[in-house]
């Protein structure tokens, strides 16, 4: 891993993203000049293929919620052993999600409230017939395929462990993971878990 450049506040850390373009960014949940929510969406909009990951010493569910909908990949407590904070990063860059599970479930619940009050309109994708799953409607132009893959995203799996679950090429998955992002009208994998469980679609697989 290199460093490529240090920031000291949110605005110059995306003045570095936008000519850096670095792989990952992490960065603290409170800085002067533009607040961390803000940044991490500047963040994403210059450069899109950033990761972003987020230290903090508050564990605070409504503050991942905010994070994660804001766009980063990742927060984890500053109590966290360099080890941990190396697995954190390593997990991020292999598109999965680093987050301290005792905040995760109130954090997913609390994103899927706000998702909910925001936009209550029918959960499929406007132009698109939905099937009926178990659990709800699921939009029609899904593939069984890419429920399956749906679902390993919204539980965090890399595209590796997705790969190695359903016996697929890591360029498969990549390819499904993309159509599924694009047919679902989300723009990140966040998103896309949200909208998995809106669906009703971790229900019925709780003991996978």
């Amino acid at each position: 891993m290199d460093v490529v450049a240090e920031a000291t506040d949110g605005r110059e850390a995306v003045k570095y993203c936008r000519h850096s373009r670095p792989d990952l960014v992490v960065m603290e949940v409170h800085m002067p000049e533009v607040d961390s929510l803000e940044t991490i969406r500047a963040i994403k909009r210059e450069s899109p293929g950033t990761v972003v990951l987020v230290l903090s010493v508050y564990e605070d569910s409504d503050v991942l919620a905010d994070t994660l909908k804001a766009g980063a990949s990742g927060y984890i407590p500053k109590t966290a052993t360099p080890q941990q904070i190396i697995d954190a990063i390593r997990r991020t860059l292999e598109g999965a999600y680093a987050l301290d599970p005792r905040l995760t479930t109130e954090a997913f619940l609390s994103l899927v409230a706000r998702e909910q009050k925001e936009n209550p309109s029918p959960l499929a994708p406007k132009g698109l017939s939905g099937v009926e799953h178990a659990s709800g409607p699921v939009p029609a132009s899904l593939t069984q395929r890419e429920v399956e893959v749906l679902r390993l995203v919204a539980r965090g799996h890399t595209n590796r462990q997705i790969a190695l679950n359903l016996f697929l090429s890591m360029s498969a998955v990549k390819k499904h993971v993309h159509h599924i992002l694009s047919k679902l009208e989300v723009s990140d994998r966040t998103q896309a878990a949200v909208r998995a469980n809106e669906l009703g679609l971790l229900a019925d697989r709780e003991d996978e």
